[in-house]
């Protein structure tokens, strides 16, 4: 008999990626992502499910440095659920996303430029003498 878990989903996240350290030392990340759904509700709107992730190892200390609020990203793991009790003694559960991988999509934490660096629509403001990038562009073809 054949067993699959796995889920893959794209979102954005709703808060900074929480990294914490067990107590062996092994990094651990958690964050949610909103993922939208493909229908609108009787008002037109549409709606949004939020899923929490956990993200362990080198990829956690990954996401912990270049992902915050508002980034997208792609979650490929598996559904976790599991149980345990509250500080009232109420048996619980909780449905989790255990991530084996994060892709990073759009900018990141780190990319974000400094008030030093130009924006893109700065640079593109910058005049460009067409007669020299003409003149660059053919003797890179000589060249090939």
């Amino acid at each position: 008999m054949a067993n699959l878990n796995r889920v893959l989903l794209i979102g954005r996240l709703t808060r900074e990626p929480e990294l914490r350290y067990t107590p062996d030392g092994t990094p651990v990340a958690n964050f949610t992502i909103a993922v939208n759904r493909s229908f609108t509700n009787q008002q037109g709107e549409r709606e949004a499910d939020f899923i929490p992730i956990v993200v362990w190892r080198k990829q956690a200390e990954q996401c912990a440095e270049y992902l915050s609020k508002g980034s997208e990203v792609v979650v490929d793991g598996r559904l976790q659920i599991r149980s345990y009790e509250d500080r009232d003694g109420i048996k619980r559960k909780k449905s989790e996303i255990v991530a084996w991988r994060v892709q990073f999509l759009g900018r990141l934490k780190k990319e974000e430029p400094s008030p030093e660096e130009p924006t893109e629509a700065e640079i593109d403001k910058v005049p460009v003498d067409e007669d020299e990038t003409r003149e660059k562009n053919s003797s890179l073809d000589e060249e090939t």
